[in-house]
Parts: C-alpha cells; structure tokens; sequence
C-alpha cells in the first residue's frame, strides 16, 4: 500500500471518500457527527484492527480486504454494490451487512445480520458462524463450508449454491430454488425445499415437517430422515435413498424413494397424477 491511516477516528460524513492504495489500521469509525458513507467510493483498500459504529460505511468499493474488523448492530447495510473484496476475522453485526456485491469471499468471520447477502453473485463463506434472518435472498453461484447457520428463510430464489460440511438451522430454507447441492451436512428446517429445481442432498441429515414439496428433479443420496419428517415430498419429482425411519409420505409425483421405515404412505386427494414408488426396506 501507497499510504497508511492508523489510530484515527472519524465520524464526519464521508470522511474517506475515494480513498485509494491506502491501509487503514487501529481506526474507529464513531462519533457524534454521525456521518454516513465513510468509505464510500474507495479503491485497493485494506482495513485492518478498526471499529465501525455508523451507516452505509463501504458502498461501490472495488477490491478491499477487511481483517479482524468489528462492525456493530449500527453498522447498518455495511458492504453494498462492492466488487473483489475478502473478509476475514470479522464480526458483522448490522442489518444488511452485504448486497448486491460481486466476488467476495468471507473468512472466519461471525455474522449476526438480517436480510444478509442479498442478490450477491460469486461469495463464498468458510470456516464462519452465520445468523440471519434471511440469507442470501436471489443470490447466484454461492459456496458454503464448514459454516454454522441459523435463519428462517433462508436461500430462497438462490441459483446455483454447493454447501459442505455444515449445520443449517432453519425454517423456509431453499424455496424456489435451482441448481442447489448439499452435502456432508445437517440440516434441521421446516417446509424444507418448495417449489426447488435441480436440489440435491448427498450424506445429509434432515430433520423438520413437510419437507420437500412441489419439488422438480429433486434426488437425496445416502440421506438420513427422521420423525420429524412428515407429509414429505408432495407433488415432487424425487429420487432418494433415505436411511431412518419418517412419520409419513404423502403423494410423490414421479420418481423412486427408497426409506428404512415410514410410518404412513398417504395417496389421496392429490390435484395432479401422482405415480411415485415408495420402497420400504423394514417391511
């Protein structure tokens, strides 16, 4: 870097607007000016060690790197319509705290923040703790692994997403999806999966109500289901091999699942064809 800013607060409107090949290190970004947009428009930035505590602080910033940085619940919509970019070692913890951003990958970071990553296109996510409400809404081609994740309405409309080695907490995950693959991971949810295109779990486990409907091309390899599973894959194209026992399975559209144990198999009142075979091993 060309220039360096350390042990510095600033609080003034944007106070570093258009910075350029500068590390910024040991600085806090707070006061009572309360100003908005203090790095907005920066260029080959790294931000290192400092504190954030005002809004909107790094909007259409191309490529930075953000290293053991703390960004508080006032922080509001942090990291919007930025390109290039690395987080890691962070705490991000207001609303919004990315959108709209193109090639960011994030790094052993803790992220509490609602509405997170939405319409982002190319992040990946190691090695980190996520709370959000809603993750990653219309985002395209996203990578998790070995995350931690708790939301509720999690990657929904998301095209193109490969999660590993991870635990999902969450409730309407994965709705209106394509081209989705989960593998080496928990995932706990409710109503798990509507409306997806192209979704695929490989040595996964499941657990929650109503999971899997209305779902097209929709394959579970070596999956574990349990209890909690109930009225699964209505209306779905499905192809799964299913370890465990569920509740029960309610009219598959098309297709072959092959379960442990299922304690009903429901086929009834069904508003479209429905010719799924259901193989029950324990039988």
């Amino acid at each position: 870097m060309n220039n360096e800013i350390k042990n510095k607060q600033f609080d003034e409107e944007r106070a570093l607007y258009n910075l350029k090949d500068t590390l910024v290190s040991n600085c806090t970004f707070a006061g009572h000016a309360d100003g908005e947009s203090v790095l907005k428009e920066a260029r080959n930035l790294e931000v290192e060690s400092c504190d954030f505590s005002l809004r909107y602080p790094l909007w259409h910033v191309r490529k930075f790197f953000l290293n053991k940085v703390v960004m508080d619940e006032k922080t509001r919509a942090a990291l919007w319509y930025d390109a290039d970019g690395i987080i890691s070692d962070c705490r991000l913890n207001g609303i919004k705290a990315l959108r709209e951003c193109d090639d960011v990958s994030i790094k052993n970071t803790i992220v509490d923040s609602p509405e997170f990553g939405w319409k982002c296109r190319n992040i990946s996510v190691e090695d980190s703790l996520l709370n959000s409400e809603y993750v990653f809404l219309d985002a395209k081609n996203i990578k998790l692994n070995n995350v931690k994740m708790s939301g509720k309405y999690s990657f929904q409309y998301i095209e193109n997403l490969e999660v590993t080695n991870s635990e999902l907490n969450t409730k309407d995950a994965f709705w209106h999806t394509k081209n989705v693959t989960v593998k080496d991971s928990v995932v706990n949810g409710e109503y798990l999966g509507w409306y997806s295109e192209n979704l695929t779990f490989i040595n996964c486990r499941i657990s929650g109500t109503q999971p899997l409907c209305y779902c097209k091309n929709l394959n579970l390899i070596n999956c574990t289901m349990d209890e909690s599973c109930d009225l699964a894959f209505e209306y779905s194209d499905v192809n799964a091999e299913i370890k465990g026992s569920v509740t029960s399975i309610k009219n598959p559209k098309s297709g072959k699942i092959v379960v442990d144990g299922v304690g009903e198999i429901i086929r009834e009142d069904a508003v479209m064809e429905c010719n799924g075979e259901v193989v029950v091993k324990n039988i």
